[in-house]
């Protein structure tokens, strides 16, 4: 079995390098997008205690009752609870098995923007159990998309582009900000054959940075050859993806990558892990077109408008 390569950027050596050498770091994040789609941020300065926030108030709204939980009920691709059995994710182009829905629950929110066009910036919901997790979320947001924008950067310089190419084609774009519990093996009992925390699929806009959990039941991604292996885990460090739009604007020089997180394990059965998942996208107007060899890797995919796309990825991966 092959090992994707999965670097480590140290963006705090980007901020301080010259034209040269941040060449040379581009580069190196271009040879893993080709390969793996993956790679890991450290540097970036986000503390870890506004994560830990993030996640102790969470985990007080997960332990409400499920008839409190109720009231702030929305569906995939809206603000709020996501319950336990109501997404099913796949590959884009398979069919999810709505029996073997994923084994988490979820609270969502997406980019505050008043000016935006509401089908896509839907008011976020905070619940009034739990007042400590509006002020960390937003906080934390922001630094994300700051974060953001110099990986968009970065990943210009790779690609040969003016470094603001991407980052003026996705200012007003709606971001969304998943909070996952996966529950554990003693909360869920033996998941069905082939079910899974989160089941294997590929993400659907431009860039997801996540910050995980170390468990057992974690994060693997699939490698060139189709078999599965482990993530690597640096404390502190985010994992960031290449989603889908941005691999078919780079005409699949660079992968969106399958990946999944394993169901709980028997090794830990009280094991339980909170993800914390932006998923950074493009204007939802944005038509997206593959820039052309040698730039882009030569797939001549048509053109797609992205808030299209993100709808039927929506659709199918909702369980009614």
């Amino acid at each position: 079995m092959s090992t994707p390569d999965i670097p480590l950027f140290d963006i705090g050596v980007w901020r301080g390098a010259g034209p040269r050498e941040r060449s040379a770091l581009a580069a190196r994040l271009d040879r893993a997008m080709r390969d793996s789609g993956f790679f890991m941020v450290s540097g970036h300065g986000i503390d870890e205690s506004l994560k830990e926030s993030i996640r102790e108030s969470a985990r007080a709204f997960f332990a409400l009752p499920d008839p409190v939980k109720q009231g702030y009920a929305t569906g995939v691709g809206g603000r709020g609870w996501i319950p336990y059995g109501r997404e099913a994710n796949a590959f884009y182009g398979e069919v999810a098995d709505a029996e073997k829905a994923d084994l988490k629950e979820t609270f969502t929110l997406g980019r505050e923007f008043p000016a935006g066009d509401p089908a896509w910036f839907a008011a976020n919901v905070w619940p009034a159990e739990v007042p400590g997790l509006r002020e960390p979320v937003t906080t934390y947001a922001d630094q994300i998309q700051d974060l953001y924008r110099e990986l968009l950067e970065v990943l210009a310089v790779a690609l040969g582009l003016d470094p603001g190419y991407f980052v003026d084609r996705t200012r007003n774009a709606p971001h969304t900000f998943n909070i996952n519990r996966y529950p554990a093996l003693s909360a869920t009992g033996t998941p069905l054959d082939g079910q899974f925390r989160v089941a294997p699929h590929t993400d659907w806009g431009i860039l997801t940075i996540l910050d995980r959990q170390p468990g057992y039941g974690g994060l693997q991604v699939q490698t060139l050859d189709g078999e599965w292996a482990d993530a690597p885990y640096v404390p502190g460090a985010f994992t960031v993806n290449i989603a889908d739009l941005l691999a078919r604007w780079t005409g699949d020089r660079w992968r969106s990558t399958r990946h999944r997180v394993l169901p709980p394990s028997q090794v830990d059965p009280d094991e339980e892990l909170i993800s914390l998942i932006v998923f950074c996208e493009s204007d939802m107007d944005r038509v997206v077109t593959p820039l052309a060899p040698p730039i882009g890797g030569g797939t001549d995919y048509p053109p797609v408008v992205a808030g299209d796309y993100f709808r039927e990825r929506e659709a199918a991966a909702s369980v009614d």
